[in-house]
């Protein structure tokens, strides 16, 4: 079924755009993927695997970026990595931060296409807000970058790559050097450093893009971050969200099992047609059904509807009770974010009214149903939920170009 003003997704390959000096980059590979890139190169398979474990550690657990810092690494093998692999980043064309000290980046691939992330600190945690996608193909009529076309899938390595940028902007890497050794022998010897308290504790998938969409991509660059050898963020801090791609909700929780966040945003099929187009293709009762389905759904592990709120469209007290009713009829271990729309130049909506807002949460909450009301964050720099559309559709080229350079310059 195609829903109008819809395109459904194919798969986006990745423009690839070869390096110069014909090296490899290694984010977003696991330890096998980098040991095979490792025999490929010419080490043979003892060798190859015992330095993707070193290298998975100095990439993902110390963000170590130079092959001569590798200090467990004899120096003729640093050079040889050097010579054949790279340890990218994300390029940061503009780095903004908030009154309220939210952050948030404006990123560009190597073949030239940008994206956003978006840091939010709170007295508790530190999330970290990451994209999927280059633009969007839902089109939810409440979002910003629902109104940016669908431009390509993020790759495994540009997924991580932000979670890795976001550390480097936070210092939170392990402090302290690794003992150089020379010997072999030694490569296995546990590194001793002292660690410090991490502003970055959560990951929540609702930057730009569905990450559905990109299932394969998300799931391998979620792993990489959730291994204990690495990242080791636990799954228990990651959330990734869906507007409603019911086909691949199964596989998320049973391959990457992950919190899960579902988009709802209305309960009445006329509303959440307008407002949230996929629910032509995928409606709310069968959605619903999906979510009571999830694996490792239950009260320890709630299921998170996310509903903007959006003055006399969807914030009714009618409204209210039959959110209530369709949580206790799918019997699902739910909490729901009340999020007050945010504007963005040439939104069709408002937002609800305090009171209003005041008054569906309260309705939520007498039914024993937990509906926290989302405070806004980074509105100053549109950084906040919804309003993320990358100035590459504001600014030209040549000042994006620009940009980059002044920004370079200034780093030496």
């Amino acid at each position: 079924m195609q829903i109008p003003g819809h395109i459904d997704p194919v798969p986006v390959p990745r423009a690839i755009t070869p390096r110069e000096d014909g090296r490899a980059d290694l984010m977003g590979l696991s330890r096998d993927q980098i040991r095979a890139e490792l025999e490929e190169k010419g080490l043979e398979p003892k060798q190859a695997k015992l330095r993707a474990k070193q290298l998975f550690h100095w990439l993902y657990h110390r963000g170590e970026t130079d092959f001569e810092k590798m200090t467990d690494l004899a120096k003729p093998m640093r050079g040889w990595m050097a010579e054949r692999f790279v340890v990218g980043r994300p390029q940061v064309v503009e780095a903004q931060v908030s009154s309220d000290g939210t952050r948030k980046w404006l990123l560009r691939s190597d073949d030239g296409q940008d994206y956003e992330m978006v840091f939010i600190p709170d007295a508790d945690r530190g999330t970290l807000c990451v994209s999927s996608q280059v633009g969007c193909t839902l089109n939810c009529r409440f979002c910003h970058t629902g109104t940016m076309r669908l431009v390509r899938n993020l790759t495994p390595g540009e997924i991580v790559g932000q979670v890795m940028l976001a550390r480097d902007a936070l210092g939170e890497w392990p402090k302290g050097n690794m003992a150089a050794s020379a010997d072999e022998d030694e490569a296995d010897d546990a590194p001793q450093y002292s660690t410090d308290g991490r502003m970055l504790t959560n990951i929540v998938m609702m930057g730009m893009g569905e990450p559905l969409y990109n299932f394969d991509n998300v799931r391998d660059a979620l792993k990489v971050v959730m291994d204990g050898d690495g990242l080791s963020l636990s799954k228990r801090r990651i959330t990734l969200s869906t507007s409603g791609v019911i086909p691949m909700m199964e596989r998320a929780g049973e391959e990457i099992g992950v919190n899960l966040a579902v988009s709802l945003h209305a309960v009445t099929k006329e509303v959440r047609d307008e407002i949230v187009p996929i629910n032509k293709k995928y409606g709310i009762e069968d959605l619903l059904a999906a979510c009571a389905a999830y694996p490792g759904a239950n009260n320890a592990r709630r299921i998170t509807f996310e509903y903007v709120m959006l003055k006399d469209k969807n914030d009714s007290d009618e409204d209210a009770r039959e959110l209530v009713r369709l949580i206790r009829k799918y019997r699902l271990p739910a909490k729901v974010n009340l999020i007050p729309f945010n504007p963005w130049p040439g939104a069709p909506y408002e937002c609800s009214t305090p009171e209003r807002i005041r008054r569906f949460s309260d309705i939520i909450f007498e039914a024993g149903i937990s509906a926290p009301v989302r405070t806004p964050r980074g509105r100053d720099i549109a950084a906040a939920c919804g309003q993320l559309k990358t100035q590459a559709q504001k600014l030209s080229r040549a000042e994006l170009d620009r940009m980059v350079e002044e920004k370079q310059a200034a780093l030496g």
